[in-house]
């Protein structure tokens, strides 16, 4: 799920937190990195519970309806559990293995907060993919995948409200839900009728080697803060690290310790990854400047043989 870049923003996350409070604890950094990269996780079983508390709430309004002497909207529905029987819905609500995983991390889903399910639901059945949807009287898995997608895309990951709750309730949760919700989005594409009940429960990370990338990189920019410094300010003659944006001054360090401490990655990769993080999360300028700075100095550390690269790296 996590990719080597998501690693680095969250690297870059906590350095900034620590430029913030002026609290240089590497064991309290290290703790907020690993605990900022497995809430990420939280937020994905989050949004599966809240795909599985529609179909809870949809329940209800169908048990409720069966019961009502009055004409309703979905009298015109020719199958009015159609919504409540879509296969798709139906994986994540019976699989055994999610409910394992919610259980064993504790997480209770949306009891306290079915307000934010209320609202979702009202703008779900009111949607033309909803109505196009139930208006059809036979269906195939196709299509009950094709209008979770829809709905998934045009109501529930724009939604502000559940934007709200999150940045409320995890400060780190503000950067994540972009990169949860197209994670999400390109599961529920390529999930298929007879798909293993591991398919909901993906690997946060692809192996312990990119744990420790992420607290190595945390752990050596920070212990290293004074050379990085000093390697930025030896490239700009007239730097005055005041002017310079905090975010920009993370990303150069962050960067130059790459490119001395993990000969493994190519230094082109280092330095398009830091551009591009630098182009999501700073100034308009801020590439270019440290795109300028990076040139200089993988020039020089290749002419005294400081950069030492072996293997292709990854991302």
């Amino acid at each position: 799920m996590l990719t080597r870049r998501h690693l680095r923003v969250k690297v870059m996350q906590c350095i900034y937190a620590i430029t913030q409070s002026k609290d240089d604890s590497l064991d309290k950094q290290e703790k907020f990195l690993r605990l900022s990269i497995e809430n990420t996780y939280t937020l994905y079983l989050l949004m599966l519970c809240l795909l599985r508390e529609l179909h809870a709430m949809a329940l209800h309004h169908d048990m409720h309806d069966s019961k009502k002497y009055m004409a309703s909207a979905t009298d015109d529905f020719p199958d009015k559990k159609k919504f409540v029987n879509n296969r798709l819905l139906l994986q994540l609500v019976e699989n055994p293995l999610l409910n394992e995983e919610l259980k064993r991390r504790k997480i209770k889903g949306w009891y306290l907060n079915q307000d934010y399910i209320k609202i979702i639901f009202k703008e779900i059945v009111s949607n033309r993919y909803y109505s196009s949807y139930m208006k059809k009287e036979e269906g195939s898995y196709g299509e009950d995948k094709n209008l979770i997608i829809d709905l998934f895309r045009e109501v529930i990951a724009p939604n502000e409200k559940l934007y709200e709750f999150f940045e409320d309730d995890k400060l780190t949760w503000v950067d994540d839900i972009p990169l949860v919700n197209t994670f999400i989005l390109k599961q529920l594409k390529n999930v298929k009728q007879e798909q293993s009940e591991q398919y909901f429960l993906p690997r946060l990370l692809k192996d312990e080697e990119d744990m420790e990338f992420a607290r190595k990189l945390l752990s050596k920019t920070l212990l290293q803060n004074k050379v990085l410094e000093d390697e930025i300010q030896g490239k700009t003659p007239n730097w005055d690290k005041d002017r310079i944006a905090d975010i920009d001054a993370i990303l150069l360090k962050m960067a130059i310790c790459e490119l001395l401490n993990f000969p493994s990655i190519p230094e082109r990769v280092s330095i398009n990854e830091y551009l591009e993080i630098a182009k999501e999360y700073s100034t308009p300028k801020s590439s270019i400047f440290i795109n300028g700075i990076l040139d200089k100095l993988v020039k020089e550390y290749k002419s005294n043989g400081k950069l030492k690269k072996t293997g292709r790296g990854l991302l």
